[in-house]
């Protein structure tokens, strides 16, 4: 039962075993418990044999460890983390890898950002210039907003609507700091109207 209604809500494309993300992670906790945490060298072998699996529940264990080590991982992995955004895409684990691995290895090298944004944002793969339009989600105060605006208006009018999806919730977190400039932004450009609702959602 869990399997089927988990696969639907993925639009079929991916098989799962039905097993739910807490229990998945408890299975993981004991699994190290166990065995201990794997070495930074064996990472990628491991990550990418997770993937290597059907089953999205695989996948998303692969992604979880990216998670755990992310404190840890520095920009010379970013190729790896890049790697592994575009296998097998979708909204869960692109999202949890832009956000929380690429963002955070981004945020603590800053001399890279100019490097991995323009490679992203100008790659023919969609789930890429979704990551550079969202890697900053978590920054806050500490966002480069003249980045994140340019990354936006350079697919602005992207058909698909994970990107519309993306530049709103951008907008829309920027805008729990910021409001009156996302506000001036809005207001200054033509976005899809996905977009824009998503943008000015929390705002008055």
């Amino acid at each position: 039962m869990n399997a089927t209604a988990m696969a639907a809500y993925m639009k079929g494309h991916f098989p799962y075993f039905g097993i739910k993300t807490p229990e998945r992670r408890a299975l993981m906790k004991e699994h190290m418990g166990i065995y201990g945490v794997p070495a930074l060298n064996d990472l990628p072998a491991i990550v990418r044999k997770a993937f290597a699996y059907p089953e999205r529940e695989m996948h998303q264990v692969g992604v979880d460890l990216l998670i755990k080590f992310a404190k840890i991982l520095g920009p010379d992995h970013l190729p790896f983390v890049e790697e592994v955004i575009t296998t097998k895409s979708w909204w869960d684990s692109v999202d949890t890898l832009a956000v929380h691995v690429a963002g955070a290895i981004l945020k603590r090298n800053p001399k890279e950002i100019t490097k991995w944004n323009r490679r992203w944002i100008e790659s023919g793969n969609m789930w890429l210039n979704r990551t550079a339009i969202i890697f900053q989600l978590q920054w806050k105060i500490e966002t480069d907003q003249g980045l994140l605006f340019a990354n936006i208006e350079r697919h602005a009018t992207h058909p698909d609507f994970f990107i519309r999806k993306a530049i709103g919730w951008a907008l829309r977190s920027l805008g729990g700091t910021d409001p009156s400039a996302v506000l001036a932004f809005v207001r200054s450009r033509k976005l899809s109207p996905l977009s824009e609702r998503e943008a000015t959602r929390k705002l008055k």
